[in-house]
């Protein structure tokens, strides 16, 4: 026992050394098999707007769109996007900025834009909001510094994604309507030289030009700010660019000044209490397996105690009903399938993701990967489903793969129309453009459901999952449980370790979601991913062999709502956290959060269900193969 223990102990310490030696655990990071582009003096830099966001409401808005900035250029090409990109309200497009390899600018006007009084007060409201403005240069968004230290010796400075659209001073709301655009490069050895970009960076001002045709020279000397009010008002957009050598950072490492966290050791503290809750649960499984059943199954199969088992109690007198088929066998069919759907994808796109695949720098590319995984996982769905409607003795496979594919989809696709209603209601770039719903339903109805069928046609024709003794005619009387085996106080009391596992990285992942920050501890997600779902398996067999100890039966649907109940302590945590880490006071950003909130909460479910309900499933069929029956 000893030398196991010190044999597991080296195992899980090399795991972690190599886990942490990945990109995800916060070195460099980029795509692999992607190459730098190189810039030589004379090239002009595209300068694309995307969009503006804020952390006080999750609608962004297109920056070409906005009618208070100068117009896009006439031949303005918009960026072709992905899936991700778009769900999360990208708008890319060209812009007039001119960026020219070496070629500094003093200080150049881009237009003067006449603004109404109601595009002046669309203005106000979003610099209220404290909108932020979001530009591309060579896939870098634009960013502000800020600085780390103690506030005597500051030395060191990281980016935050996004330059303020303006500011409110003294009641009044000014307008950034200058900005100084920094390219920091990197110069490449070698004759054909040519320079690397290694970080973008904006500096805004707000400049009231007066009646001067042209901007300052020096925008920190001008005391004036360009204030919108409620009249209209002339607003001259002005910019300068500094071209500007950095010798430290190179190109493979560019992303971590937007990337750098200063909480490592909370994440793991984070994985260190989820493995302590871990090995607790394993120490429950080991005692229930090595010494109850064990012990049971030992004197269950003595031939000497056959007239004393009908006389005793515990798991074994429920043989008969064990793998009695439970209500709404169908419906538990097309969830599970979906379970398996959501287990096939989660774990692939983490994998992608540990690799440093689906990093920031891959705009949207976390989204794009899970949607398309998610659509292709159907066959898989439709397999564990008709294999598990066949030992419900199910009756046309075709119509159970059709509800496998339909119903969660379907459901999540409605709240995300419905949604999506008020969405458009704001003008908002976070709208789904009927293009990318039309996708979405090819995607569903072209990919998925054929995929669904086609697993579920090899499933069916696979041989019945055969389960040791039979099912009695007449269903056992089950006997009145104690209070902690009720269903409820099970399911309850079962989903808090699930919960406790994960719920400091959860914080952390919605501060990504709803805060603009950028998520990449891939390393530590998946450590906590894997120990979530041992946990999930480490419940389930638990609470159902304290329940089959009982002689209560039925076991399946309890299986999968012990580990799936924890996504409702997940949402109330959502709650928790939008009271005290967000300011929304908006009714469309409000039913945003938590309509995506739901729609998370339900995929975990579903993740985690599924993961207890088939570890159940093996245990109950394992235990009861091991014992003599007649």
């Amino acid at each position: 026992m000893v030398s196991f223990r010190a044999g597991a102990s080296a195992v899980l310490a090399t795991a972690l050394v190599a886990l942490s030696s990945l990109p995800s655990f916060g070195t460099a990071f980029y795509i692999p098999g992607i190459s730098p582009t190189v810039f030589h003096e004379g090239d002009r830099v595209p300068l694309y707007v995307n969009k503006i966001f804020s952390e006080k409401s999750p609608l962004p808005y297109a920056y070409a769109d906005l009618p208070f900035v100068c117009p896009p250029p006439k031949d303005a090409k918009k960026a072709w996007l992905n899936l991700g990109e778009v769900l999360r309200g990208d708008r890319i497009s060209t812009s007039d900025y001119e960026l020219v390899v070496g070629r500094d600018i003093d200080c150049k006007t881009l237009c003067t834009k006449r603004v109404s009084t109601e595009d002046a007060a669309l203005a106000r409201d979003f610099i209220a909001n404290d909108y932020s403005v979001e530009w591309i240069v060579d896939n870098l968004p634009g960013a502000t510094r800020y600085n780390l230290g103690d506030g005597r010796a500051i030395k060191q400075w990281r980016y935050r994604a996004g330059f303020p659209l303006g500011k409110v001073k003294w009641s009044k709301s000014n307008i950034h309507n200058h900005v100084t655009i920094r390219i920091l490069y990197q110069s490449q050895p070698g004759p054909s030289g040519g320079k690397l970009i290694v970080g973008f960076e904006v500096s805004p001002y707000s400049i009231d030009q007066g009646d001067n045709d042209s901007c300052p020279k020096d925008p920190l000397k001008v005391g004036a700010f360009q204030t919108v009010s409620d009249k209209e008002v002339d607003i001259q957009y002005t910019y300068s660019v500094q071209w500007i050598e950095d010798k430290e950072v190179t190109w493979n490492n560019r992303w971590n000044l937007y990337l750098i966290n200063t909480d490592i050791q909370i994440h793991w503290y984070s994985i260190v209490n989820s493995i302590v809750i871990m090995v607790f649960l394993a120490g429950l499984v080991a005692l229930i397996m090595m010494r109850s059943l064990r012990k049971d199954i030992a004197i269950y199969n003595e031939e000497e105690m056959k007239d004393d088992q009908d006389d005793g109690s515990g798991w074994k007198l429920v043989h008969g009903d064990v793998f009695r088929t439970p209500k709404y066998s169908s419906l538990l069919c097309a969830i599970l399938g979906s379970g398996v759907q959501v287990l096939v994808m989660a774990f692939t796109t983490i994998i992608f993701a540990l690799l440093g695949i689906l990093n920031p720098s891959y705009r949207g590319g976390f989204v794009s990967f899970g949607l398309f995984l998610f659509v292709f996982a159907g066959a898989f769905a439709g397999y564990y489903s008709a294999r598990l409607y066949k030992v419900f003795r199910g009756t046309s496979w075709t119509k159970n793969a059709i509800v496998t594919a339909t119903l969660v989809p379907g459901f999540l696709m409605t709240l995300v129309f419905m949604l999506n209603l008020f969405v458009w209601s704001k003008n908002s770039s976070n709208a789904i453009p009927f293009g990318t719903f039309f996708a979405l339903a090819v995607m569903w109805f072209g990919i998925s459901l054929p995929l669904s069928l086609i697993g579920a046609f090899f499933g069916q024709r696979k041989a019945v999952i055969e389960h040791p003794g039979r099912t009695n005619q007449i269903p056992r009387q089950i006997p009145e449980p104690v209070r902690f085996v009720r269903p409820r106080y099970s399911i309850v009391m079962g989903a808090i370790l699930p919960f406790a596992v994960i719920f400091i990285e959860l914080f952390y992942i919605l501060k990504s979601i709803w805060e603009g920050q950028y998520y990449y501890m891939f390393g530590f997600l998946s450590l906590v991913f894997v120990i979530l779902l041992i946990t999930c398996v480490e419940v389930s067999v638990v609470i159902t062999y304290i329940q089959l100890c009982e002689e209560d039966y039925n076991w399946w649907w309890r299986s999968f709502f012990v580990p799936s109940f924890s996504a409702v302590y997940i949402f109330l945590y959502s709650m928790v956290f939008f009271m005290k880490q967000l300011s929304i006071d908006h009714f469309v950003p409000g039913l945003i959060y938590f309509t995506n909130s739901l729609m998370i909460c339900i995929i975990y479910a579903l993740l985690t269900g599924t993961t207890g309900f088939i570890s159940a499933y093996w245990f109950v069929r394992r235990i009861y193969s091991a014992v003599k029956i007649d």
